[in-house]
Formats: structure tokens, sequence, C-alpha cells
């Protein structure tokens, strides 16, 4: 793949060795470059100010604060910028609030390198990969607390399309899938999509899915 065609990957973790670990499946890819490899929320920030980043891989927690603050600055400043959490926290807090940074995917640091590479390909095809353990603590959250549904939220309402087109998307099939199935363009398919973003107000296909399902808009 030529220079001008491979994306861009920021890695912000504090673990030395990870650090170094993700850098070196990323630099050995064909698809990929580094544009910086950092510990620290400062670094990281740094980073998306003055570079163009297409994937964001970031721990949570990091030695100057949360790694959330990074997601949340590529959310608003990079809205480009795919979003892969990596880390060892498995929990339902650190996924949720991960998932309503901005974040679209979510790995456990047992993940192979394959599986990383694997994962930064479907974020940018238009997937959220998650860790099998973390998807399943994700859905039994939402199964053990249904009533849990915003009364105030009645008003949010998806088109029938919509609502087909997130059902695809929560199940993980990419854009360029979606259009395939539907018949319709990639704009149609980013028009509703983005239409989907601001009727939920949230910023990345894994807050729409999880938005969506918690309001009871779509079936997973």
């Amino acid at each position: 793949m030529a220079e001008d065609q491979r994306r861009a990957v920021l890695v912000v973790e504090d673990d030395r060795r990870f650090r170094e670990r993700f850098t070196g499946t990323f630099a050995t890819s064909a698809d990929f470059f580094v544009v910086d490899s950092v510990y620290t929320v400062a670094a990281g920030l740094r980073v998306l100010r003055e570079s163009t980043v297409d994937v964001l891989v970031v721990d949570l927690g990091l030695p100057d604060g949360s790694g959330l603050q990074v997601i949340r600055a590529a959310a608003a400043t990079r809205p480009q910028c795919a979003t892969l959490v990596v880390t060892v926290f498995g929990d339902e807090e650190h996924v949720v609030n991960a998932i309503e940074a901005g974040a679209s995917g979510y790995l456990l640091k047992d993940s192979s390198d394959a599986e990383l590479l694997a994962a930064a390909r479907d974020l940018l095809a238009g997937g959220s990969p998650i860790s099998p353990m973390v998807a399943r603590l994700v859905l039994n959250r939402m199964r053990a607390a249904p009533d849990e549904t915003v009364k105030g939220d009645d008003e949010v309402e998806l088109s029938d399309r919509e609502a087909q087109i997130l059902g695809y998307v929560a199940r993980g099939f990419s854009f360029a899938d979606i259009c395939g199935l539907l018949n319709i363009t990639a704009n149609t398919v980013k028009t509703h999509v983005n239409r989907i973003y601001r009727k939920l107000a949230v910023h990345s296909r894994a807050q729409a899915v999880y938005e969506a399902t918690r309001l009871g808009l779509i079936d997973l």
C-alpha cells in the first residue's frame, strides 16, 4: 500500500512493554503507520492537536489522568478518528464510561496482535469490535435492567430505515456491507448515521448502539 494511503495510528499506553508491542504491531503492517507512541494524557492531547490521527489506541489508566480525557478530545476535535480502547479493565463501569466518552471498540490486553490489527481495520470499515467477555458484560447489563429506560427519552424515534441501518451496525456489518445489503450509496448510509447520532445525542457507533438498545429502539 502506498504511504499516503496508510492510516495514522496514535498509541497512548503507559506500560512500556505493551506500548512497544502495539507500536511494533502497527509498524509492521502494510496499511498503518504509527504517528506517535506516548504514555501520558498530556502527550496524547498534544499529538491530537498537532497531527492527523485515523486510529487512536488508548489505555484507560494513565499516570497523569484517565484515557477517557484523550477519548473525549479525539471525539471532539478529530471526528474522523476511530478510537480503540485496549486495557486490563473489563468491568461494567470502565466499559460504559469508555463508550459514552466516544470509544467505538474495546479490547482487553490479552488480545493477540492479529486481533488488534483486525479490530483497527474493523473500526475503519464501520464496525465496533469488542472483546467477547466485554460484549457479554454489556449485553447482560442491558438484559438485567430492561426498565432503566429514561421516560424523558420517549420522544426519541428512529425511522424504519434508520432502525434497519443501526440494526446492521449493531450486528457488526460495516458501512460498505450495509450499502450492498440495502442497495444504497455510502453517502446515504452516512446521512442516516449522522441523523441517528443527532437524535440519540451520541458521537460514535458504539454509543449509538448502546443508547438505541437501552431505549428499546433496536433489538440485539
